[in-house]
């Protein structure tokens, strides 16, 4: 491998990783590599160790089937906690004989003479394996298929069947996460009142409604992510952070992309870039204001970075009153399992492919994201749907996520190369709209926010982003995972979040130092933009502006778009 093969490498993050494989596709995952040929060839270069772990095992099989074995399964381990996996005696010992197999092949994994990078790849890919073969996942040998079966009479199956085939002839091709019958868009979800204001070839623009009598001078313009439709933003009544900004007084505006096909391929970092800065000019018009607060959620979070340098660049940041960033990661350095999962070579192949259909497709994404967390968003409703015959719950968030969305191949190829040589990280080495880009020339207060348990973007890595801008910055840890972070309403008593002005240390030392705050980061940021939104006047009477005409009600058209 090259120096700069090398050094590419090491900056992909788990992001980048949905978007190679969801070119490419999950299935390699579970195909040998090279890293696995070298991982055989050492072992078999120590037949003794290798002998001896194997014979390990079978001394434990031994005592597995003779009772006196101790191996169990973690108290968090969900798939076990029928308590027949534990007083059954033959699936007691079916359990056992698979995690103790499994505890042989990580330590098999140890025991190779192989480089780190080497070692993830063979640890990702032998624990998918593993975690395909649990005995969880084998009807009748599951005790609740079985019950399941004697007490529908076998419906349970040939309903699970049924499912299992239905599933299989199309993408994405994963269980089926979540009943979608009772969801409506703009009645449950994505309600919050409001009007399409403006509308080009590349996004809608949606202005809400006041619900309070005066609101602050100063809007607020969101760009939601790329690869999912905006409405995580304006979830459901009482779930929607759109909605709790109103009631607080905020003009709030919010962009819906129009959800490219093959028609669009050629467009661009640039091209989007281009379409919230026009978004910005109609935001400007129709409140008058001559600032507006920025912020963005995921992949629009880079987006509204790129933006809000493009405007420093050129001596306009005047505009900007201040950034919001919510999960969002710029500094892709040292990611992780990621960094060694996608290579230069993998991610040339997967914008290759992209630019031959014209996009990335969302349903492909949607089962490489599922991929990402196999025991939780595979093999939990692989056994729901097909083992016990069962239909998905009703979940919004899961509704939200299965309304898949395409990314143009132009867009795709830019975020995999910015990530992959995580060129935002170095003032000037990108270029938008004939604007070299320096996101330490952002001086605008910015806040950005970030969740504990995010698998898609790590919080670490939101956190270094952070320090890249040059103005005031507060982070903000929540609690939470990458979905969860965002929608965070109040009233959930286990919410709490991470605070700490000072962002000089490392992640970690930022965290042992950091303050807990209860309850949800969203009154925080409350406060936080209360201080940056200006004066408060009277609430608008009517949506747009005498050029502006409502063209749509919220949540428009573009939402609606397959």
């Amino acid at each position: 491998m090259s120096t700069r093969t090398s050094a590419v490498a090491e900056t992909a993050s788990p992001l980048d990783l949905l978007l190679v494989d969801g070119a490419l596709g999950a299935a390699r995952r579970f195909s040998p590599d090279l890293s696995t040929a070298k991982w055989a060839v050492s072992l078999a270069r120590k037949p003794g160790l290798t002998a001896r772990r194997l014979g390990g095992l079978g001394i434990e099989a031994a005592r597995i089937l003779a009772g006196s074995s101790a191996v169990t399964p973690k108290r968090a381990d969900r798939r076990f906690a029928d308590i027949a996996w534990s007083e059954n005696p033959m699936l007691k010992r079916l359990v056992q004989l698979y995690l103790a197999a499994g505890q042989t092949v990580e330590q098999l994994v140890l025991d190779a003479d192989i480089e780190h990078r080497d070692r993830i790849r063979v640890r990702f890919f032998l624990e998918n394996l593993v975690e395909a073969a649990a005995p969880s996942n084998v009807p009748l040998v599951n005790p609740a298929s079985a019950k399941a079966v004697i007490d529908t009479a076998g419906l349970s199956l040939a309903r699970g069947g049924r499912q299992l085939a239905s599933d299989l002839l199309s993408a994405p091709r994963i269980p089926e996460m979540v009943d979608t019958t009772g969801f409506a868009l703009g009645d449950n979800v994505a309600a919050t009142p409001g009007g399409v204001v403006f509308r080009n070839e590349v996004l809608e623009l949606i202005q809400y409604a006041p619900q309070t009598d005066e609101v602050y001078e100063v809007p607020a313009l969101v760009v939601p992510p790329t690869i999912n439709k905006f409405y995580a933003l304006d979830l459901a009544p009482e779930r929607s952070l759109v909605e709790f900004a109103v009631r607080q007084g905020r003009q709030m505006f919010v962009i819906s992309w129009r959800n490219p096909d093959a028609r669009h391929a050629a467009r661009n970092l640039d091209t989007y870039v281009r379409a919230i800065l026009d978004a910005l000019d109609a935001v400007e018009e129709i409140t008058g204001s001559t600032q507006t607060v920025l912020g963005g959620v995921c992949s629009g979070g880079i987006l509204a970075s790129v933006a809000a340098a493009y405007l420093a660049g050129i001596g306009r940041q005047d505009r900007l009153a201040a950034l919001c960033l919510a999960v969002t990661v710029i500094d892709n350095h040292d990611a992780g399992t990621a960094s060694a999962l996608v290579d230069e070579r993998l991610a040339s192949r997967a914008k290759a492919r992209s630019a031959r259909k014209g996009y990335l497709d969302g349903r492909t994404l949607a089962e490489v994201f599922a991929w990402l967390r196999p025991n939780d968003l595979v093999w939990n409703y692989w056994v729901n749907n097909y083992l016990l015959g069962k239909r998905p719950p009703a979940f919004d968030i899961l509704f939200w996520n299965s309304d898949t969305t395409r990314m143009t191949a132009g867009l795709h190829a830019d975020f995999v190369d910015l990530a992959m040589l995580n060129s935002l990280t170095r003032p000037g080495e990108l270029t938008v709209l004939g604007q070299p880009i320096d996101l330490g020339k952002i001086t605008v207060d910015s806040y950005v926010v970030a969740g504990i348990t995010d698998h898609l973007t790590p919080w670490e890595n939101c956190y270094r982003s952070a320090r890249l801008f040059g103005g005031t910055t507060r982070f903000v840890l929540s609690t939470s995972g990458h979905i969860a972070a965002l929608v965070n309403p109040p009233g959930n008593p286990k919410a709490s979040f991470h605070t700490k002005a000072d962002l000089t240390s490392d992640a970690k030392t930022w965290l042992a130092g950091s303050d807990v705050q209860q309850g949800t980061w969203w009154i925080d940021l409350g406060r936080w933009l209360d201080e940056r939104s200006g004066a408060q006047r009277s609430a608008p009477s009517t949506l747009g502006s005498h050029r502006l005409d409502v063209l749509a009600d919220a949540p428009g058209t573009y939402v609606f778009d397959k």
